[in-house]
């Protein structure tokens, strides 16, 4: 199994989702959210100055954007940019990915800590924003919540804990509260950061500060491990027609210190497992 790349170029690829026929995501340290279909054909959708992350939609199709730091989710229909809500003061840092259940509910992670300012880490919450723009609490004590999916039945929400080194489960109520955290499966060789999740239950994690990315099964069973070499993968997406391509947002880093750079890519391999679930 090997990655071949369909986009270079990108500043810092993020929140990857398969919808309409195109891969959608946010290239964030050039305030774009854009698309690429399979033949490599990119388009750029809208400019969020606060830097875009997390991408999802609503079921009338609105599309909703994490504005990273500004700490705020953002509306875009009609071709209009609004505030949908404000994440303050529950994100005490950047917020990162997303994901959008069926009834519309969006649960926004974040850093919790300005880790490139030296902070000591520090556990955030996951903030739910309601279709009505309630906030909520979500959850709390969560080591750098990322990368997020929900089961195909939609009662499971399994969520990457980038500085725990774990997957966490929660059941999801009629009227999305948390209850029930469990640890899905301990990745002690990778920090997680985007996933996703297939017909088989297998959760593809990428590693933030690693140069690998895995298959993982509940209970922590690695059925795949890929060694990427020189770069590194951010998030993942499993799409195309058949949910069977799997694509990866690699870099040759991460942080500020890559802004400058045009290192990002998406790259694509074919997988045996479909994708499943949400997002």
């Amino acid at each position: 199994m090997k990655l071949e790349p369909l986009l270079v170029g990108l500043s810092f690829g993020e929140g990857p989702r398969w919808r309409d026929g195109k891969l959608w995501f946010s290239d964030f340290y050039v305030h774009q959210v854009r698309t690429v279909d399979e033949a490599g054909n990119a388009e750029t959708i809208v400019e969020v100055p606060g830097r875009p992350s997390g991408l999802g939609w609503r079921p009338d199709g609105t599309m909703l954007i994490v504005s990273m730091t500004d700490r705020r989710l953002m509306r875009f229909a009609d071709g209009n940019l609004s505030v949908e809500a404000e994440l303050k003061p529950l994100a005490t840092g950047h917020c990162n990915d997303m994901i959008v259940d069926a009834k519309g509910r969006a649960y926004v992670g974040n850093f919790g800590f300005d880790r490139h300012a030296g902070e000591e880490p520090r556990a955030a919450v996951l903030v739910r924003v309601d279709p009505d723009r309630s906030v909520h609490q979500a959850a709390d004590g969560l080591m750098f919540p990322n990368g997020t999916v929900i089961t195909p039945d939609g009662k499971t929400m399994i969520i990457g804990e980038t500085f725990a080194k774990r997957l966490t489960a929660f059941d999801i109520a009629p009227d999305g509260s948390l209850s029930n955290r469990r640890v899905w499966a301990e990745t002690p060789n990778c920090n997680p950061d985007g996933i996703c999740l297939d017909a088989e239950g297998g959760i593809w994690v990428t590693g933030a500060f690693t140069h690998h990315m895995i298959r993982v099964l509940e209970g922590g069973k690695v059925t795949h491990d890929l060694d990427l070499g020189a770069r590194a993968a951010y998030a993942c997406m499993l799409g195309g027609q058949d949910r069977r391509t799997l694509f990866v947002v690699t870099n040759s880093g991460s942080g500020p210190a890559i802004a400058d750079k045009r290192d990002g890519r998406i790259e694509t391999m074919r997988v045996d497992v479909p994708g499943a679930g949400l997002p």
